[in-house]
């Protein structure tokens, strides 16, 4: 058995095809094919079920796969602790991020990096809370910038820093109308209970912070609009379609010509948690500690 039939077969258990799989891995479907069959003779079992459109593991390719995960983890691990001894000072870093609490944040962060450590390479994957999370467990991504809390139980994290969140409210909204005789007036969430609310769609962690400060405060969200994207949503807020809450990072950034009226929020002031997350257990590069350090010192400047 050679650790590149493993790889082989973890790529056809992900496509589910042999023709993708061939493609990502950039070899030859009928190579592909001639070492699965070499290692399923050398086995004694069938891995996978091949069908005329797909394919599907067997009872014993399940068994195997998730072998073969962890011996790819631990090859994988050896090789960054290795690296690490060398002190050769090269290495890489993969970086998941919430697009737009990145698009603010790692603007900050990356200069700051790679001039501390110009020879780490960096190589960013964006995406939503609930996928990035998928894939932090799996192995595809070395940390993750997310936001408490987090659903999948096989990560764990560092906190790194705790940003206020605040209400937006169109300009023309009684709420701004009173605040602006009443400056140093605080917006209480219950208060906020037959309101419109535009948010962001299922998957991204703001949206469930969302929901939840509306429950806490003893009503569900009457939700008239969502889109993928914080910016799209204020934008939306601006012109009079509801009102939303926004981390206060992102609300300091405007980056749109309509801006919408950021109220603070009654005692206690809600807020998220940002932390670093990485799968429970997976060893950690000193490129991936430096990383999370200067994120740590990034944020505290900020």
């Amino acid at each position: 058995m050679e650790l590149r039939q493993l790889l082989y077969t973890l790529q056809i258990a992900e496509e589910r095809n042999f023709s993708r799989a061939a493609e990502k891995l950039h070899i030859a479907q009928p190579s592909l094919s001639q070492q699965l069959s070499k290692l399923e003779k050398e086995l004694g079992v069938m891995l996978f079920q091949r069908n005329t459109s797909t394919v599907e593991l067997t009872h014993a390719g399940v068994s195997f796969i998730e072998h073969a995960q962890k011996i790819m983890d631990a090859v994988e691990q050896l090789k960054q602790e290795m690296a690490d001894i060398s002190q050769l000072h090269k290495g890489r870093v993969i970086i998941g991020s919430m697009p737009i609490t990145g698009s603010h944040l790692l603007p900050h962060v990356l200069p700051a990096f790679r001039e501390s450590y110009p020879g780490i390479e960096i190589t960013l994957l964006e995406d939503t809370s609930m996928n990035l999370e998928k894939l932090t467990a799996n192995g595809q991504t070395d940390l993750s910038l997310l936001s408490l809390p987090l659903a999948e139980p096989s990560l764990t994290y560092e906190p790194i820093g705790i940003e206020r969140i605040d209400l937006a409210v169109p300009p023309n909204h009684p709420l701004a109308k009173r605040a602006a005789n009443w400056p140093s007036m605080r917006v209480s969430i219950e208060e906020l209970k037959d309101e419109s609310f535009v948010v962001l769609k299922k998957g991204q962690g703001f949206r469930t912070i969302t929901v939840d400060l509306c429950r806490q405060a003893g009503f569900e969200p009457n939700v008239v609009f969502e889109s993928n994207n914080i910016e799209t949503v204020q934008s939306l807020v601006a012109t009079g379609m509801g009102i939303t809450f926004v981390p206060q990072f992102i609300a300091r950034a405007r980056r749109s010509e309509f801006i919408p009226v950021y109220l603070p929020l009654a005692e206690p002031v809600p807020n998220r948690t940002l932390v670093i997350a990485y799968r429970k257990g997976r060893y950690l590069s000193k490129a991936a500690e430096a990383f999370i350090e200067t994120f740590k010192k990034t944020l505290e400047k900020l």
